[in-house]
Protein backbone atom coordinates (compact mmCIF):
# COMPACT_ATOMS: atom_id res chain seq x y z
CA UNK A 1 0.00 0.00 0.00
CA UNK A 2 1.15 3.47 -0.12
CA UNK A 3 -0.49 7.11 0.24
CA UNK A 4 -0.79 9.61 -1.89
CA UNK A 5 -1.72 13.31 -0.53
CA UNK A 6 -3.30 15.98 -3.32
CA UNK A 7 -0.89 18.77 -1.49
CA UNK A 8 -2.63 21.69 -3.61
CA UNK A 9 -6.05 19.93 -1.37
CA UNK A 10 -4.19 19.70 1.76
CA UNK A 11 -5.18 22.96 3.87
CA UNK A 12 -2.74 22.11 7.50
CA UNK A 13 -5.40 20.74 9.66
CA UNK A 14 -2.82 18.02 10.82
CA UNK A 15 -5.80 15.45 11.70
CA UNK A 16 -3.53 12.86 9.55
CA UNK A 17 -0.45 13.94 11.73
CA UNK A 18 -2.37 13.42 15.26
CA UNK A 19 -3.23 10.28 13.81
CA UNK A 20 -0.61 8.33 12.20
CA UNK A 21 2.38 10.20 13.79
CA UNK A 22 5.15 7.67 11.93
CA UNK A 23 3.42 8.44 8.79
CA UNK A 24 2.62 12.10 8.62
CA UNK A 25 4.40 15.37 10.42
CA UNK A 26 3.40 18.98 10.00
CA UNK A 27 6.67 20.86 9.01
CA UNK A 28 6.14 24.55 10.21
CA UNK A 29 2.23 25.61 10.42
CA UNK A 30 1.23 24.42 6.84
CA UNK A 31 3.26 21.78 4.90
CA UNK A 32 3.06 18.28 5.51
CA UNK A 33 6.18 15.85 4.74
CA UNK A 34 4.83 11.90 4.66
CA UNK A 35 6.14 8.49 4.36
CA UNK A 36 4.28 7.18 1.10
CA UNK A 37 5.50 3.51 1.00
CA UNK A 38 4.23 2.77 5.17
CA UNK A 39 4.49 -0.12 6.30
CA UNK A 40 1.64 -2.86 7.09
CA UNK A 41 2.43 -1.76 10.98
CA UNK A 42 0.43 1.49 10.40
CA UNK A 43 -2.16 0.66 7.74
CA UNK A 44 -4.86 0.81 9.91
CA UNK A 45 -3.77 4.31 11.61
CA UNK A 46 -3.38 5.28 7.94
CA UNK A 47 -7.30 4.33 6.78
CA UNK A 48 -8.16 6.54 9.89
CA UNK A 49 -5.90 9.05 8.92
CA UNK A 50 -7.26 9.21 5.49
CA UNK A 51 -11.04 9.04 6.92
CA UNK A 52 -10.48 12.01 8.89
CA UNK A 53 -9.34 14.39 6.27
CA UNK A 54 -11.44 17.34 6.51
CA UNK A 55 -11.02 18.08 2.46
CA UNK A 56 -10.09 14.09 1.66
CA UNK A 57 -6.77 15.16 0.46
CA UNK A 58 -5.08 12.15 1.21
CA UNK A 59 -5.73 8.48 -1.06
CA UNK A 60 -4.20 5.04 -0.12
CA UNK A 61 -3.63 3.17 -2.79
CA UNK A 62 -3.20 -0.89 -2.86
CA UNK A 63 -0.28 -2.45 -4.46
CA UNK A 64 -1.40 -4.41 -7.42
CA UNK A 65 0.08 -7.10 -8.24
CA UNK A 66 1.35 -6.39 -12.04
CA UNK A 67 -0.37 -8.99 -14.67
CA UNK A 68 1.29 -9.94 -17.70
CA UNK A 69 -0.96 -9.97 -20.87
CA UNK A 70 -1.63 -13.15 -22.49
CA UNK A 71 0.29 -13.90 -25.38
CA UNK A 72 3.25 -11.32 -24.22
Amino acid sequence: MRIVVDLNRCQGYAQCAFLAPDVFEMHGEEALLYDPAFTEAHREQVRRAAAACPVQAILVEADEARVTPVGA
